[in-house]
């Protein structure tokens, strides 16, 4: 099961530039998209975003138990290993997986899953004081990234200063701000401050995509759920390992 599901894991990320031609000859829309157009269940997380705060800070109360980002997907070393500083990941939702237990911990996130089958994967995370997230890109555009702000850290002067560059744009969001993008666009992240930063990430099927794109998206994301099986083993080995 484990080499399996590597293998699928190898194909997927090898793919990257080929699914990036391919998805870009079909489909034409901007690296920041109308979130209400493309997301309109958007607003029942935006609504809820202090008690998602509060979970997700309940959670980052045992921070040591949950695992970093390469501890779960050892592909993503490069951008999750590279400076030593932690980028951990809470996983809820990873494409056809749920984790029980972890949304045993988040009833307002399980609540709001329930009824946006559209969201694919839901993770809240946590970004160290000083991480540095080097630019780099997704290789599957069947799917938008939303960011919601949980805790968005502030600089000494009182500014924030958690930067996330979206194709070479500054993007700054404060606690409550959402914002829905395509993350095959060249993007990177900077926590500059002495804070921890706590987002909502959500996977979200795109939708008007056209007959033949959205078959293949389907194809691919039975991939990815292979891939987010092996992921979510890896995820449970980590905290049981941290907890240890």
């Amino acid at each position: 099961m484990q080499s399996e599901s590597r293998g699928v894991a190898d194909w997927y990320y090898s793919l990257g530039d080929g699914l990036r031609w391919l998805y870009d000859r079909r489909i034409d829309t901007p690296a920041i998209l109308d979130t209400q157009r493309y997301f309109p269940d958007a607003h029942r997380f935006v609504n809820a975003w202090e008690a998602l705060r509060d979970e997700a800070m309940a959670v980052a109360t045992q921070m040591q138990r949950v695992p970093r980002f390469h501890e779960i997907m050892p592909e993503q070393a490069d951008i999750s290993a590279n400076d030593g500083r932690d980028w951990r990941m809470y996983i809820m939702k990873a494409y056809g997986h749920v984790s029980q237990d972890n949304l045993a911990r988040c009833p307002t996130m399980a609540k709001l899953l329930r009824n946006s089958p559209e969201v694919l994967s839901a993770t809240y995370s946590f970004l160290a004081p000083g991480k540095h997230v080097p630019e780099h890109r997704g290789p599957f555009r069947g799917v938008l990234r939303f960011h919601l702000g949980l805790s968005m850290p502030r600089d000494a002067d009182g500014n924030l200063g958690a930067i996330l560059w979206i194709d070479h744009k500054p993007v700054l969001l404060d606690n409550g701000d959402c914002l829905l993008w395509d993350d095959t666009y060249p993007h990177e992240l900077l926590n500059a401050t002495d804070h921890v930063r706590a987002v909502l990430l959500l996977d979200v099927w795109r939708p008007e995509m056209p007959a033949d794109m959205k078959a293949l998206s389907t194809v691919i994301v039975g991939g990815i759920r292979a891939v987010s099986a092996l992921n979510a083993a890896r995820a449970n080995l980590s905290q049981a390992q941290h907890t240890g």
